[in-house]
């Protein structure tokens, strides 16, 4: 069940950061070049590549705005811990915040668009 729920929260915040970057790119090419602009940090400063602690502070605050960070911190906990829904939750709530952010975001810049 967390498993589905992390799945589910994942799928969630990609989608929501694809919908702001469509609404704002006019081509393909530029679309990629934003999602570069948006994964490529997230995956140096999420701890993925490199250990979180050993970053600089600045970058530690930076790569705790990113969802990628609070995400492999759930599937960390889940995987190697065993961790549940009570251990999860405070990495949790950052993604649902992303989401609805960047939900919002989108949403309104669409019906921009359509005007």
């Amino acid at each position: 069940m967390i498993s589905a729920l992390r799945s589910t929260v994942a799928s969630g915040i990609l989608a929501s950061y694809g919908r702001p970057t469509r609404t704002q790119s006019r081509t393909t090419l530029q679309a990629v070049q934003m999602a570069f602009f948006f994964f490529l940090p997230s995956i140096l400063l999420s701890g993925f590549m490199f250990p979180f602690r050993g970053m600089p502070e600045w970058a530690q605050w930076l790569g705790s705005c990113l969802p990628l960070t609070h995400f492999l911190r759930i599937v960390r906990g889940i995987l190697l811990k065993g961790n549940g829904l009570l251990e999860i939750g405070p990495e949790l709530w950052p993604l649902l915040l992303f989401l609805a952010i960047a939900m919002t975001i989108g949403v309104k810049r669409y019906r921009q668009t359509l005007d």
